[in-house]
C-alpha cells in the first residue's frame, strides 16, 4: 500500500547561520561592478552625503534598486539586502533611505540630472563589455519605443488624478531601449505624469526622447530610430525628431483624407504583408498613400504607409474600418527598404508593451510615495532597477534562454536561490543547493562577470 501522508513533520527553528536567501542576486551586485554604475551613482550624489553620515547615497540608491529588481516594491523591501550583509554589503537602515529619498526630491531636477549622468555612463560601459551583443554594435538601428502606461494609486497622491480609463492614478511617459527578438529592453525614460495627461501630448513626448537620447552614447544617435504609436503623430513631435536627424517610425490616424485615399487605391498596388518572421501573411497588405495626400507643413520626405488585414473571426470592426477590412497607418522618413519591412519594423515596436509589462514587475506598478518629486525619484530607481536587470542578461546569459527570461521568470530560478556563506582560506564562499535546477547556469553567469574588470 503507498502511504496518503505527506512528508514528516518538520520542526522549524530561527538559530541558522551563514546561510543567505536571495544568493543568485550576487549576479546584480556584480554587473552593479563591471558597468561602474555603483561608483558612478556614489561619485554623482556625493553632495547629498552629510558629515556625520555613514552609508553613501550612491549606494543606497544601488542598493534599492536590486532590491526592485529581486521583487521588491517599497523602500522597507531593502531588509532582504539587510539580512545579509556577507553578500550584499552594509545596508542602510529604513530612515536612513527615507532622509535620503526625501533630500533628492527636493533637489528635484539637480539629482535627477546626477542620477541620469550616472545611468549614461554605465550603460556606455556596459554596451563596450558586450561587444557585438550590444544594441547597434553591427551597425543596425537601435529602436526607442515610446509609450504610456496607467500606475494606478489607491490613496490621494500629489498628481494622482482620474484617468482616461475611468480608473484613478499617474499616466508616465516611458521610453525603452529595444534588444531585438533575441534580448530584452532597457528602460531610457520614464517621464512621471498626472493621471489626466493627455496620450498624445506633444511636449511629454519630446521630454521623454529627449531623456533618451542622453542615455544613448551620441556616436550611435544617428542609428536611433524612434517609434511611438498615434498618440505620437503630432507636428511638434514629428519636426523635433526630424530636427535631430532621428529616424522614426511613428503611427498615424485615420483621418478622412486619408480613408478616401484608401479606398481610391487600385487594388495592384497592394502588396503582401510579413508576419513576425518575415514570412507572408496571408489576408493582410500594405500600400504607400504619400503621392495621393497633401503634406504641406509636415516633415519633408515623410511617407505614409498603409497596412489592410482581414479582421480575425469574431473581431468587431471598428468606424475607422472600411470595406471589411481593418486599416492602420504609419509614417517614416526612411526611404528605402520593402514596404511590408518597413511596415514589420513598425509593428514591432509592441514589443514596448513586454517592456512595461515588465516594468511593472520592477516598481513601476505602485508608487508608494506622496508626493510627486519623491515619486519621480522612485521611477528613477525604476529605471535603474530594469537596465541593471538587462544588462546582468546581456552580458552573462547570452547564448542562453535566461537572456529573454522576464524578471518573474529570474527571479523564481535565478535570484531567489538560497545558499550558505562558508569561510576558509582566507576566501568566503558561496555554496548554492546540488540539487537546484539552474546552479550551473547561475555560477557560470556570475564567474563570467567576475571575470571582466571593473572600469
Amino acid at each position: 500500500m503507498k502511504t496518503t501522508g505527506r512528508k514528516a513533520k518538520i520542526v522549524v527553528s530561527g538559530d541558522g547561520a551563514g546561510i543567505a536567501s536571495q544568493a543568485g542576486g550576487l549576479l546584480l551586485i556584480e554587473t552593479l561592478r563591471v558597468t561602474g554604475l555603483d561608483q558612478g551613482l556614489s561619485r554623482a550624489l556625493s553632495r547629498w552625503r552629510t558629515a556625520r553620515a555613514v552609508h553613501d547615497p550612491g549606494n543606497i540608491v544601488a542598493d534599492l534598486a536590486v532590491t526592485l529588481a529581486l521583487g521588491g516594491d517599497c523602500l522597507a523591501d531593502m531588509a532582504v539586502l539587510r539580512s545579509s550583509p556577507e553578500l550584499f554589503g552594509p545596508v542602510a537602515s529604513d530612515p536612513t533611505v527615507s532622509r535620503l529619498v526625501k533630500a533628492l526630491a527636493e533637489a528635484g531636477p539637480t539629482a535627477l540630472r546626477a542620477i541620469r549622468r550616472a545611468r549614461a555612463a554605465a550603460r556606455e560601459r556596459a554596451w563596450a563589455l558586450a561587444g557585438d551583443r550590444a544594441p547597434g554594435a553591427d551597425g543596425g538601428l537601435i529602436p526607442v519605443d515610446l509609450d504610456a502606461t496607467i500606475v494606478i494609486a489607491h490613496s490621494d497622491k500629489d498628481q494622482a488624478a482620474p484617468t482616461w480609463k475611468r480608473t484613478f492614478g499617474f499616466h508616465p511617459m516611458c521610453a525603452f531601449i529595444d534588444h531585438g527578438p533575441g534580448g530584452t529592453g532597457e528602460a531610457a525614460a520614464l517621464v512621471l505624469r498626472p493621471g489626466n495627461a493627455g496620450s498624445n501630448t506633444a511636449a511629454d513626448h519630446i521630454a521623454a526622447g529627449r531623456l533618451a537620447l542622453n542615455q544613448i552614447p551620441s556616436r550611435l544617435h544617428k542609428q536611433v530610430l524612434i517609434r511611438t504609436d498615434s498618440g505620437g503623430g503630432t507636428h511638434e513631435f514629428l519636426d523635433w525628431v526630424t530636427a535631430r536627424r532621428v529616424k522614426y517610425s511613428i503611427g498615424w490616424g485615420l483621418t478622412d483624407d486619408i480613408c478616401a485615399a484608401i479606398l481610391a487605391l487600385p487594388e495592384q498596388v497592394w502588396q503582401c504583408a510579413y508576419d513576425a518572421d518575415r514570412r507572408p501573411r496571408p489576408g493582410a497588405w500594405v500600400a504607400e498613400l504619400t503621392g495621393m495626400l497633401d503634406l504641406t507643413g509636415w516633415p519633408k520626405g515623410m511617407r505614409v504607409i498603409v497596412r489592410r488585414e482581414r479582421p480575425h473571426p469574431g473581431a468587431q470592426l471598428r468606424f475607422t474600418d472600411l470595406d471589411g477590412h481593418r486599416f492602420t497607418c504609419f509614417v517614416t522618413g526612411t526611404r528605402h527598404g520593402q514596404l511590408a519591412d518597413l511596415e514589420l519594423r513598425h509593428r514591432r515596436r509592441a514589443r514596448c508593451e513586454d517592456r512595461i509589462r515588465c516594468a511593472k514587475d520592477t516598481g513601476l506598478r505602485n508608487l508608494p510615495l506622496h508626493s510627486a518629486a519623491a515619486n519621480q525619484i522612485w521611477l528613477e530607481v525604476v529605471a535603474l532597477a530594469s537596465e541593471l536587470t538587462a544588462w546582468a542578461q546581456m552580458l552573462a546569459l547570452t547564448g542562453h534562454p535566461a537572456r529573454i527570461w522576464e524578471p518573474k521568470r529570474l527571479r523564481l530560478r535565478i535570484f531567489s536561490a538560497a545558499g550558505r556563506l562558508v569561510r576558509g582560506g582566507r576566501r568566503l564562499r558561496l555554496r548554492l543547493s546540488n540539487r537546484w535546477p539552474w546552479t550551473d547556469l547561475i555560477t557560470t553567469a556570475i564567474t563570467r562577470l567576475q571575470m571582466l574588470p571593473a572600469p
